[in-house]
């Protein structure tokens, strides 16, 4: 059976889709990241283009096509005209009914909504809970509920056009319809306008301030405003411990750094006013004048931690154990207060501000005594154990999710909880569609979540933009020195929430007007039939690098005392899942890592024989990687490949912000590749290694043209070279060599690898003759210099070096390799290390070592220079000057790249020199 070839097997407008999917990490209003965070989530942009170029013919209208559906300008507003006919194509080659397809791993939903958007019948499906809500708001409820004109106006929606018009003294103004209601002409206000362009966004919006107008009267007492009627909108906080020096023993506030406002036109930090007679510590506000520096250097470095008063420094395990015995304590230090014209002032706490927190200290341990429900006020579960992927907290003796809480924040969090429960018993008592008040109490929920994630002791202050960080700026649970308690009812608390919740809704609604359907299962055992989906597009896991069931534990358990009793049967457990939850953790595995990385495998296999099982047989199926340990996913490629799919294209996209798509002096992979993949035709079969090579040779010359041509480069160009490297390895199910021995994927990699950098090497160098005249050790420099600039993944480098017929040893000062990561050594770096290096000793003296030992003779003049280089051969060697060429161009902007390009000035100098010299 053949496949019709599709757009994603043959070829993508890669730089396109790295810029929209770049550009995307910026973009707020509307984007599903705003919904709820889930790690890892893959951009909209590179989403959208592999669910239609998994979908549609290889064709140059198609390809075309591509590059005007992935802006954000193409969906931020609903969908555009090419969206609509990227989605009419999409329809035409499915034969006019929408084609299924499933994301098995579908998490924060990105693939999902694209295919929807693109007129699919979307299938999304998530072991976790937490995903699984997130999945349901992103791709469900928007479609069913969100939709222009769909329901109804309510009574209460109604109600506030009526105070609206009665409070302007308006309602002759502003009409659009009149409406017949109760036999009297109504005029439509504001409200209900917004009501019937999207109903579920106005009813979240409405029950949203109900409870924001709720937990007002019970918390604003605990936020009071200032003397001077200015409101405070976070307080500033540090963990303190006792200075062990027996004759201080004063409270040393563990800081990182002084800032308050750190901008060009405001700099204000807090000053430590430092009695040592009383052995005590007041702050200041102060502004700093350009050029000074000291508000940089805090109290606390590597978790040693230095006391203001007498100098003594409390080493990080004594922090520790004070932390672990509960001998530590936190100090209110400022409060950030808003200005009228929208700006932020700062002032010292003051002994007032400590009365109130107190106050609600005292609070809520009087809910927690009369709290009588089975499931604790504040949550009590427990942390994942120490050693867990990410998590540093439970070193510092928090043990519970709730002690991830100051007692104001605890309160804040359980009175909102509280009104979250009372709204969905409103809705109901108010008539409303039991299905909807399910879906609006479970976006209260997670606007509650979004307060969770804002106002925790772990949420640092952002001296730059003068707001609180998320808890969750990176996929871990870091320790949190400093920290930012926000005023829950103002600003960056449920307000702000509200409108970021308010503002998603209504972006997934554009998407489609059908919604998808939302599983709750494992992936390594479908609820599908065989031969069901037209087409598998998904972002598995990757071994240890998102520990996703632990992390989503900081929602889990608050969500359950939002909205777990409407969804029972997915939050009965105290915590999310993790038996089956396919991740390299060696926590789950008595600490055995190697056996956390078989579970790992085994589950990836699993998961690839089902996705195989449910896909048609003509079907498509097209899987990301991220791909930071080449050996890592040379593994996962082989589970492919054993699970039955053919390996037809791979794609390298970039979806990081940087000033450029990829920084010189960086190990800049491209943050994922995608796979494309069909369903092998055939079973047992079995392929002769050196027929399979010769057939790959023969195929891979020609796409190598079309990727050097069409501007892909560096790193980029290895990975977008796998696919067609593996075309014809994948189509057998084994390959074996004569001897009988079976091929592995990275055996036959290399071999792809090879072909690769001779190809790329002659492109660097311009001339193909001279290539071979190079050295083992320059085509190691050049390649990975070219390809990572000075520093590379040690997998990758040791298999480039492999591939040019060294070892990273016998690289010797030329290379740092540092565990992961190897760095290439600049000459005067490695001059360090290695006085002799480039010197005519024992043998030849590769290109590189004479090209930089003659960087370090630029000053010692032209004589010694072209003396050097005769003696080592290269002075007159095309072969070398053009390696000099080469790097001086790819090393541009470095230090060293400037001083190849003032020893090309020197090159015909130098040999008259060395002319000069001989008939002397």
């Amino acid at each position: 059976m053949s496949h019709k070839r599709r757009l994603i097997e043959h070829r993508l407008p890669l730089k396109e889709i790295s810029e929209a999917s770049a550009r995307e990490k910026s973009i707020r209003h509307g984007h599903i990241s705003t919904l709820h965070i889930w790690w890892a989530r893959r951009p909209l942009a590179a989403s959208r283009a592999a669910v239609f170029a998994t979908l549609v013919p290889d064709t140059e209208e198609n390809y075309q096509l591509v590059k005007k559906i992935v802006p954000w300008e193409a969906v931020k507003d609903g969908n555009s005209k090419d969206i609509l006919e990227a989605r009419r194509r999409v329809l035409e080659a499915s034969g006019g009914t929408p084609p299924r397809v499933l994301d098995p791993f579908a998490g924060g939903g990105a693939i999902p909504l694209e295919a929807l958007r693109l007129g699919c019948e979307a299938h999304a499906l998530d072991l976790n809970p937490v995903a699984y809500l997130i999945l349901k708001a992103t791709l469900e409820y928007p479609q069913r509920f969100g939709q222009p004109n769909s329901r109804a106006v309510p009574t209460y929606i109604r109600a506030l056009d009526q105070a609206h018009a009665q409070a302007k003294d308006q309602a002759a103004q502003g009409t659009t319809r009149l409406l017949e209601e109760g036999g009297e002409a109504q005029e439509e206000g504001p409200f209900s306008k917004a009501y019937r362009e999207n109903p579920l966004a106005a009813e979240v919006r409405y029950w949203g301030e109900w409870v924001l107008e709720r937990a007002r009267q019970e918390l604003a007492q605990f936020y009071p405003k200032d003397p001077d009627g200015r409101t405070p909108v976070a307080y500033l906080w540090a963990r303190t411990v006792t200075c062990t020096n027996p004759t201080c023993r004063a409270e040393v506030p563990l800081v990182r750094q002084w800032w308050l406002a750190k901008k060009d036109k405001k700099r204000i930090a807090l000053k430590p006013l430092v009695d040592r007679e009383a052995k005590r510590v007041d702050f200041q506000v102060v502004e700093v004048p350009q050029g000074e520096d000291w508000p940089d250097q805090g109290t606390i470095q590597r978790g040693n931690a230095a006391c203001l008063v007498c100098g003594t420094v409390v080493p990080v395990e004594n922090v520790r154990s004070k932390a672990k015995q509960g001998n530590w304590g936190e100090r209110m230090l400022a409060v950030v207060l808003a200005e009228q014209g929208g700006g932020k002032a700062y002032r010292p706490a003051n002994n007032e501000d400590r009365a109130v927190f107190e106050r609600a200290r005292v609070r809520l341990a009087e809910l927690q005594a009369s709290h009588t429900e089975e499931l604790s006020l504040v949550p009590d579960e427990p942390l994942p154990p120490k050693g867990t992927l990410g998590f540093r907290v439970n070193l510092y003796g928090i043990q519970t999710w709730g002690q991830l809480f100051n007692p104001r924040q605890a309160l804040a969090l359980v009175t909102f909880a509280k009104w979250v429960r009372e709204a969905h018993a409103e809705m109901l008592k108010q008539g409303m569609d039991a299905e909807l008040a399910k879906a609006v109490a479970m976006y209260l929920a997670i606007v509650h979540d979004r307060l969770a994630d804002k106002n925790a002791s772990l949420a640092v202050w952002h001296n730059t933009r003068e707001n609180p960080e998320h808890v969750f700026g990176r996929q871990a649970l870091p320790m949190v020195w400093d920290y930012a308690e926000i005023n829950a009812l103002v600003a960056n608390g449920w307000p702000n929430a509200l409108e970021w919740v308010w503002l998603a809704i209504t972006g997934c609604s554009f998407a489609s007007d059908v919604p998808a359907s939302v599983h709750r299962g494992t992936a390594t055992r479908l609820p599908f039939p065989d031969g069901y989906f037209d087409a598998v597009v998904t972002d598995p896991p990757y071994y240890d690098a998102v520990p996703y069931a632990d992390l989503s534990d900081f929602f889990y358990v608050w969500l359950r005392r939002t909205v777990g009793h409407l969804y029972p049967e997915h939050f009965r457990t105290p915590l999310t899942p993790k038996g089956q939850e396919a991740v390299q953790n060696p926590v789950r595995h008595g600490g055995d890592n190697e056996k956390a990385k078989r579970f790992f495998e085994e589950m990836m296999g699993e998961a690839f024989r089902e996705m195989h099982r449910v896909l048609k047989p003509e079907g498509k199926a097209t899987v990301v990687f991220a791909h930071k340990s080449t050996e890592a996913w040379e593994t996962l490629i082989s589970a492919l490949i054993g699970a039955g799919f053919q390996v037809e294209a791979s794609w390298p996209l970039q979806t990081e912000m940087q000033t450029r798509l990829r920084a010189r002096g960086s190990a800049a992979l491209a943050s994922s590749t995608f796979l494309g993949c069909t369903k092998r035709v055939g079973q047992g079969t079995v392929g002769l290694f050196a027929q399979v090579r010769e057939e790959m040779q023969r195929t891979i010359q020609p796409r190598l043209e079309e990727f050097w041509d069409s501007g892909i480069r560096a790193a980029d160009f290895f990975m977008a070279a796998i696919g067609p490297g593996l075309e014809a390895f994948s189509r057998y199910d084994e390959v074996r060599r004569a001897d009988g021995r079976r091929v592995e994927v990275g055996e036959f990699l290399d071999e792809v690898r090879k072909i690769v950098l001779e190809f790329a090497l002659e492109r660097v160098l311009g001339a193909k003759a001279e290539a071979g005249a190079v050295d083992g050790p320059t085509q190691f420099a050049l390649l990975t210099l070219w390809a990572y600039g000075l520093e590379a993944p040690s997998d990758e480098a040791r298999k480039i070096a492999q591939s040019t017929g060294v070892s990273l040893p016998e690289l010797g000062s030329l290379v740092r390799v540092e565990g992961e990561k190897t760095r290439i050594q600049k000459a005067r770096e490695r001059v360090k290390r290695d006085r002799d290096f480039g010197l005519p000793q024992t043998g030849p003296v590769p290109m590189v070592d004479a090209l930089q030992r003659a960087i370090l003779m630029l000053r010692e003049g032209r004589e010694a220079l072209a003396q050097y280089l005769d003696a080592v051969g290269y002075l007159r060697s095309s072969a070398f000057w053009l390696v000099a060429q080469a790097l001086a161009e790819i090393l541009e902007g470095e230090d060293e790249g400037r001083d190849l390009h003032e020893l090309l000035t020197l090159r015909e100098g130098l040999v008259r020199v060395a002319q000069v010299e001989r008939l002397l």
